[in-house]
């Protein structure tokens, strides 16, 4: 009896030692790894484009003016002018100057790029227009007051722009053949290189007169007007502007013609005597 009361009790131990080996070892939870943030994507920067713009002479302040607005207005564009007589632009253009917009103040320059097929003909638009006019110094007392007297013996100098290259001298030759007067006072011109310097040769004095645009005579307060040009003494002063073809930058050079053609382009373009 007593060896199977033993019997049964090492059945027993041996029964309570498998159940306990038999419990799932208490499971541990991995640790947390950080996951780093995917790093945010970065907007691509505006494209920078320098635009050079070739213009006549005499839209210098009203370009200068209009720049500031519109490089405000068109982050990551920036103008540089190159001003000159039309003529002469025209032609450094042909040469293969670098210029992205030419804007010129007369048809027959832009005429003959576009012969050339060196303006995207497709952009061209005429977008002021200027008057002609006849000035003195402001402070001298001018012997006479009209075109028609500029043969007065008392005028000995006559500030004119250089017809073959400067539209302004070109417009003053053809409205004296139209008074019958170039021939007779071809001795007393003083030619300008283009119309900004006509004026400076007015307001020194090394000129009595001069005839410039009335954008020029609004900007100046050494000289005055003295008449202006009757619209059949010369072709219609008008200002063309194109996007060369040559260009690398297409799309800014034509939204900047169409900033020059908006209101506020017209208004400052007004702003400066231009009509």
């Amino acid at each position: 009896m007593k060896k199977q009361l033993l019997a049964i009790g090492a059945a027993l131990c041996l029964l309570l030692t498998a159940c306990s080996t038999s419990q799932p070892a208490p499971q541990q939870s991995a640790p947390q790894q950080n996951t780093p943030a995917a790093p945010e994507a970065k907007q691509p920067e505006a494209e920078k484009v320098e635009l050079m713009i070739s213009a006549a002479a005499s839209l210098t302040d009203a370009l200068t003016e209009l720049k500031a607005s519109f490089e405000t207005e068109h982050p990551g564009t920036t103008l540089t002018f190159n001003f000159g007589s039309s003529g002469k632009l025209a032609t450094q253009i042909s040469q293969g100057a670098p210029s992205d917009v030419f804007l010129s103040a007369s048809k027959k320059d832009m005429d003959g790029l576009e012969e050339k097929q060196l303006i995207d003909k497709a952009t061209r638009q005429d977008f002021t227009g200027n008057a002609l006019v006849l000035v003195a110094n402001a402070n001298g007392t001018p012997a006479i007051t009209s075109f028609e007297e500029l043969n007065n013996p008392a005028i000995k100098h006559i500030a004119v722009g250089e017809p073959e290259t400067v539209p302004a001298g070109r417009y003053a030759k053809e409205t004296l053949e139209a008074l019958k007067l170039w021939e007779s006072l071809s001795g007393r011109m003083v030619y300008g290189s283009d119309v900004r310097q006509v004026l400076t040769f007015v307001e020194s004095g090394n000129a009595e007169v001069g005839v410039v645009y009335s954008s020029d005579a609004v900007i100046s307060k050494n000289v005055k007007v003295l008449a202006t040009a009757k619209p059949e003494w010369h072709k219609p002063i008008v200002y063309p502007g194109a996007v060369v073809a040559a260009t690398q930058h297409g799309d800014a050079a034509k939204a900047f013609l169409t900033y020059l053609t908006s209101d506020k382009g017209k208004e400052i373009l007004k702003k400066y005597g231009f009509q």
